[in-house]
């Protein structure tokens, strides 16, 4: 299986942004005007040797059934499973208008269900952890796989509430076994994420496999350390690739972080 994220080829796309953002939507969103088609970009994914991506929700050009459609068709052609999509935007609880966001999350999953997505990834908050704030995170995404049966929701070790592998144990113990967990390489700091990413990593069902760059210059010991913690853990899920740095051989990176992922034992 080789997997990426449609974060790792922004350029590739045109450095589309929709703009869409919770916990309201713009009325129309503007189509990229250079840079692959997001239509185009299963055919290129499987020529360079991809099974399976994941995507940024707003790298989206359009959320009409139509165009939805046609996307899936896209992916179902060039035989890419799409892993899931990631609604890159919300806090479930925002202290004046969590409703509101957890409303709109749950537009952007049905738009999921409809690309025929396996998983769609929710962030858990973006507030600092309180007990009541990871109590009500859990309720929600809970919540959030009662109303949506066809697709698998999970949330992430990303941002406020979740600093570290307490926080992520005790959302996933309130949401309970319908919502799972992507565990995410690079959203904690060494020394202690090695640590803290093998607590989780046997509750994890899909990755993002972040390696750091600096310039073009990826940060292999760093990387391929924590590929090697969570496979002894016996995660056994996609690795979809990120690229993260600041040079535009977008490509020619990803390979790079490939080498090291299938490396690392």
């Amino acid at each position: 299986m080789k997997a990426v994220s449609s974060w790792s080829l922004h350029r590739t796309l045109g450095s589309y942004h929709s703009g869409s953002v919770a916990p309201a939507d713009p009325e129309q969103l503007d189509p990229p005007t250079s840079g692959l088609s997001l239509l185009e970009l299963p055919a290129e994914l499987h020529r360079r040797g991809y099974d399976t991506v994941q995507l940024c929700h707003f790298h989206l050009p359009s959320r009409d059934p139509g165009y939805l459609a046609e996307l899936r068709s896209a992916l179902a052609d060039a035989s890419i499973t799409l892993d899931a999509l990631l609604v890159d935007d919300g806090d479930l609880v925002d202290p004046d208008a969590a409703d509101a966001h957890q409303e709109w999350i749950s537009g952007w999953i049905d738009d999921a269900v409809a690309l025929g997505a396996t998983r769609a990834r929710v962030i858990a908050g973006r507030q600092s952890p309180t007990p009541e704030r990871l109590a009500e995170s859990g309720r929600r995404l809970a919540e959030l796989a009662d109303r949506h049966p066809d697709i698998r929701i999970v949330t992430e070790n990303w941002l406020d509430l979740t600093p570290g592998p307490e926080q992520v144990e005790t959302i996933l113990d309130a949401a309970g076994s319908g919502v799972g967990l992507l565990i995410d390489l690079g959203n904690w700091a060494a020394p202690d994420k090695y640590d803290w990413l093998g607590r989780i990593a046997a509750r994890a069902e899909t990755c993002h496999a972040k390696c750091h760059f600096a310039g073009d210059r990826p940060d292999r010991d760093d990387f391929a350390a924590s590929v090697r913690v969570i496979n002894d853990a016996g995660y056994t899920g996609p690795l979809a690739l990120v690229y993260d740095g600041t040079e535009p051989e977008e490509w020619e990176s990803l390979e790079t972080v490939h080498a090291i992922a299938s490396t690392a034992r």
